[in-house]
């Protein structure tokens, strides 16, 4: 499966790193315009202080094919918002996808009951969870409904259906009110713009092989099967291309809002669209979770993917 989005133009809010930077470098590939927005940038860091920043990557957009456009915006900020919005209507005159993956993860508090998480941090990642995911949706949507056919993803951990079983203590309570709010989110989206032709959807990737979760087992995406301290279970983990190429089908199909208001995976769309991961498999972490990790059943790792 591939896809052939050009004269597509997409705006990917947190596209640093991680599933944000896979999307928008997928995005590219299949011909879009990609707006890669975030807070880190060559000579401004954020508070993740990591090393990626959003020049890397609308500069990988535009080397897969795209155009890359590197924006920084701070998405709690409403101000920076409208005028990110108002810069890509006065360039582009449209806006087709938009791609909410705002979060923060490196303010989580883990395996820690809501009393003895840090109160400050906690409420921090419900604004960067939430409330970021809501404010540009209040000003890319008005752009994006004037034409049929858009598309807006709200990227989560997770799908419903895992949310709705699972608690995962380990997360934490604000962790999981932040990943289960945007499958509502998405719902509220996809009613609103159905009647002028747009679709929204949460989407989640499986086990991300983000540049933090390779920097955590001291790996890199060249030899990340070779970690000697990962848990059995990363043998399930995804490069952030899969969930990068999820977007490209849904962004491409014709007929995508048959998945209005749906909570989806990357490994559910793999096997819909036909797509695979950059080794050429299909992982679906959440099916092996629901059938075999989290429930005592029987199966293979390599079963899955």
């Amino acid at each position: 499966m591939t896809g052939d989005l050009r004269g597509t133009v997409a705006l990917v809010a947190g596209a640093t790193r991680g599933a944000g930077r896979g999307i928008a470098v997928e995005l590219g590939a299949a011909g879009a315009t990609v707006y890669c927005t975030g807070r880190s940038t060559r000579t401004r860091r954020s508070d993740y202080d990591r090393p990626e920043t959003i020049e890397d990557t609308a500069e990988a957009v535009t080397r897969a094919g795209g155009e890359g456009i590197a924006v920084r915006v701070d998405h709690t900020v409403p101000d920076e918002v409208r005028e990110l919005v108002a810069r890509v209507e006065s360039e582009r005159g449209r806006l087709d996808v938009l791609v909410n993956d705002l979060g923060g993860e490196h303010l989580m508090d883990w395996n820690k009951p809501i009393w003895q998480q840090d109160l400050g941090k906690g409420l921090q990642r419900l604004r960067t969870g939430i409330e970021a995911h809501m404010i540009t949706a209040h000003f890319a949507l008005a752009l994006l409904s004037r034409r049929p056919g858009g598309l807006v993803v709200e990227l989560t951990d997770g799908t419903a259906e895992v949310n709705d079983r699972f608690y995962r203590d380990e997360c934490g309570a604000f962790f999981d009110i932040a990943k289960t709010a945007m499958h509502r989110l998405a719902r509220a989206e996809g009613e609103e713009l159905a009647p002028l032709g747009g679709t929204a959807v949460s989407l989640t990737p499986g086990w991300l092989r983000s540049e933090m979760m390779l920097d955590v087992y001291g790996v890199t995406e060249d030899n990340w099967r070779e970690s000697t301290i990962a848990p059995p279970s990363f043998a399930i983990a995804e490069s952030p291309a899969y969930i990068g190429r999820a977007v490209v089908a849904l962004a491409s199909d014709p007929e995508v809002a048959r998945w209005n208001t749906r909570s989806l995976s990357s490994g559910f769309l793999a096997r819909e669209y036909g797509f695979t991961d950059t080794d050429g498999s299909q992982p679906d972490c959440w099916r092996y979770a629901l059938e075999v990790e989290w429930v005592g059943g029987e199966g293979d790792v390599a079963d899955y993917r």
